[in-house]
């Protein structure tokens, strides 16, 4: 009985390490979508704009995008913190943000990278590493 509950245990916190990796994914995604936010082109949606896709969800896709990924970026990171210190959960969720920003600002928007910059992030995914395995 108690080898069963120790299994459970284990498997709710691999389990949190998931939820932490999702919203620090939404939390990417998010940071996205309000780079994307054009709040002067709200301006220029009207009904025939509005049923026009081509016109439309340029404009209304990072809105949505704001809402959903922020929701469940706190669903998630609200699920983790209930198996994960909270001081652990939240290093780890804005160190594995970055690093998700930054891998999607070179793969995508084509940025550069700098042998610092990659050295720094390094370091950071070391840290998340070490906070993870070592962290009771």
């Amino acid at each position: 009985m108690g080898n069963k509950i120790s299994i459970q245990l284990n498997l709710h916190k691999k389990l949190a390490w998931i939820f932490l990796l999702i919203a620090a994914a939404c939390e990417a995604a998010w940071t996205f979508s309000l780079k994307l936010m054009k709040f002067s082109s709200l301006k220029t949606l009207n009904w025939h704009a509005l049923v026009n896709p081509a016109i439309s969800l340029p404009v209304i896709l990072p809105f949505v995008g704001y809402i959903v990924f922020g929701l469940v970026n706190i669903y998630f990171f609200s699920m983790a913190i209930k198996q994960i210190p909270m001081a652990v959960a939240f290093a780890v969720w804005t160190a594995t943000s970055l690093v998700f920003i930054k891998t999607a600002e070179v793969i995508f928007l084509k940025q550069s990278i700098s042998v610092a910059e990659s050295f720094f992030i390094l370091m950071i995914m070391a840290g998340i590493l070490g906070l993870k395995y070592y962290t009771h």
